[in-house]
């Protein structure tokens, strides 16, 4: 069974001497009875089909809605031009998150990771991480069982369907899951990665889940980046040496808390927050929705 907590999986990294990454492999492979080399090798697929979809956004391409697909291409284009508020490192990752929640809204092949309506998230922090810096593929496959085990792990505890907890159990989740694998690539401890977690948890929790026409673009696609931004300002500050004063565990239990207890308007039904707007029963008119 995987693991139902962050503590547990510390205790099997301090009991085995490992690391957290190797702690989330072994229990892959006992709970699907597959050689360690396959779960390496699936896991190895993933990455590379974010890879993939990165490399394959095309600019042209607009959603069926109308409603979003170019920006990740304009996102591009102001990088380029150098003069960005956040730096380019950070104008990059927004980039590829924009383009991957476009490449979901266009029905071109992402990772949901946690879900479809999140897959930018953690590509746009790990991909851009990569590539900036010429990291080892080896060690970014790792940060990807990092960012797994922490979405089991909430997965167990609490949600990851905006359905289910409103878009802190999505963009949420993945933030969460973004911040303790690039904690960990950057050398952080276990401990560190649950801080990182716990952080990017904590600054998304009661984010509600408001599509507008049931749709998964806006305001989806723009979050991503929020998402992609809050778990490197996380992982920081843990690698800064700044801890969660709540344990990652409670965290996770807090939001689902807060899920449970948020009105069912608020969660993916398009009927509450933005999806409620003036603005919004306009694009569903012309929609004919």
């Amino acid at each position: 069974m995987s693991y139902q907590s962050m503590e547990e999986a510390y205790e099997r990294c301090k009991k085995e001497g490992i690391d957290f990454w190797k702690a989330v492999q072994l229990e892959d492979a006992q709970e699907r009875d597959v050689p360690l080399e396959d779960s390496w090798k699936e896991m190895k697929r993933m990455w590379q089909a974010m890879l993939d979809g990165l490399n394959n956004y095309d600019s042209e391409l607009v959603s069926r809605s109308g409603l979003v697909g170019k920006e990740g291409g304009l996102m591009e284009d102001y990088q380029k031009a150098g003069d960005t508020l956040c730096g380019d490192f950070m104008a990059k990752v927004m980039t590829n998150a924009l383009k991957m929640g476009c490449n979901n809204a266009c029905m071109k092949r992402i990772v949901a990771a946690p879900t479809a309506g999140a897959c930018g998230v953690l590509p746009a922090v790990l991909v851009t991480y990569y590539q900036e810096y010429q990291m080892p593929e080896e060690k970014m496959i790792e940060a990807m069982y990092v960012a797994a085990g922490i979405g089991q792990i909430i997965a167990n505890r609490a949600y990851l369907a905006g359905a289910s907890g409103g878009c802190q159990a999505e963009i949420g989740s993945g933030s969460g899951m973004a911040a303790g694998a690039i904690c960990y690539v950057r050398g952080g401890s276990p401990e560190q990665i649950g801080h990182a977690c716990a952080m990017a948890l904590k600054n998304l929790m009661g984010l509600v889940c408001d599509p507008v026409g049931g749709l998964v673009e806006v305001p989806c696609v723009k979050r991503n980046v929020g998402g992609a931004v809050n778990a490197l300002a996380a992982a920081d500050m843990a690698l800064a040496g700044i801890t969660s004063k709540i344990p990652v565990d409670q965290v996770i239990d807090a939001m689902k808390e807060v899920g449970d207890k948020m009105d069912i308007t608020l969660k993916e039904t398009g009927q509450g927050g933005v999806a409620a707007t003036e603005e919004a029963h306009k694009v569903m008119e012309r929609l004919d929705m």
